[in-house]
């Protein structure tokens, strides 16, 4: 982000929302010779000024389109301030040679980044991935003609209006009516209401009282078919396996090639040779680590 467009987040929708709504308002607004100008200025001579001026003057035009995403309960000024970032992309992009008003061309990118992150606060599990879901998700509501449940007809004439699968309204519908759900009890819940989070009802197969006696039979199992293939292994072999996988330091062929006055390539025959006694003495493909 350049610097004037970091300039225009000098007066930003914090906790005063209202003093910033005021501010806005008194920021003159463009006439169309005034626009066209500082989008000439912008667009063929790379003027920040003239950025900050477009940016600026149609920061009530983002207030106002962000008033109308209220019901989503969001932080108003969220809003705006992502409407600001839509806004800024708009000016960049714009072309003064294409014969429209600034604010017709802004208006997509406003609501894009709006959308954006709307559903990405909305609710913790993403609610809207596809078009046709994002589509439905910001039309639905005022589609829909009453409170209750949609019924299979009224389905059928959103989804042809909003050229969308039935299915995909039903879903929809059964998304925005959903609710979250934390995993754990809140902090001020007590114990008429805390069993109701799924941590506590949710099993835990890992603390199966079976299962760690089955695991821990097969471990000692394992250790002790392991130490008596071990045994059975000749001397040389046998510190060879314990040299290369059973030390914290372990040595490298070339180390025991030295130590038995041998090739590395042996010191890795004899290596391969005792590995393939101990998998056919302990009945597994185990590999030592």
């Amino acid at each position: 982000m350049n610097k004037g467009m970091q300039a225009v987040f000098a007066m930003s929708p914090g906790a005063n929302l209202d003093a910033y709504i005021t501010t806005v308002n008194t920021i003159p607004v463009l006439s169309p010779e005034e626009e066209k100008d500082l989008a000439e200025r912008l667009h063929y001579h790379g003027d920040l000024e003239a950025a900050r001026q477009l940016v600026m003057s149609h920061m009530r035009f983002v207030v106002h389109i962000a008033r109308s995403y209220s019901g989503y309960g969001l932080n108003q000024g969220d809003l705006i301030q992502e409407g600001n970032v839509g806004l800024m992309k708009a000016v960049k992009r714009f072309n003064p040679e294409v014969g429209v008003r600034l604010v017709s061309f802004a208006v997509h990118w406003v609501k894009a980044e709006i959308h954006e992150f709307i559903l990405r606060n909305w609710r913790i599990v993403k609610v809207a991935t596809t078009k046709a879901q994002r589509k439905l998700f910001f039309n639905l509501r005022s589609k829909k003609k009453k409170l209750g449940w949609l019924s299979q007809d009224e389905a059928i004439a959103i989804a042809d209006d909003l050229g969308v699968e039935t299915k995909t309204v039903f879903e929809m519908e059964g998304r925005l009516n959903a609710h979250d759900a934390a995993f754990d009890a809140g902090a001020d819940e007590d114990d008429d209401t805390a069993y109701k989070a799924p941590a506590y009802y949710l099993e835990d197969h890992s603390a199966d009282p079976a299962l760690q006696v089955e695991n821990t039979n097969y471990t000692d199992d394992a250790n002790g078919r392991l130490h008596e293939a071990l045994g059975d292994l000749d001397e040389r072999s046998r510190t060879i396996l314990q040299q290369r996988w059973l030390t914290e330091e372990k040595s490298t062929l070339h180390e025991l090639a030295d130590m038995y006055q041998v090739s590395a390539e042996r010191i890795r025959q004899l290596e391969k040779n005792a590995m393939k006694k101990l998998k056919t003495a302990m009945g597994t493909d185990m590999i030592l680590a």
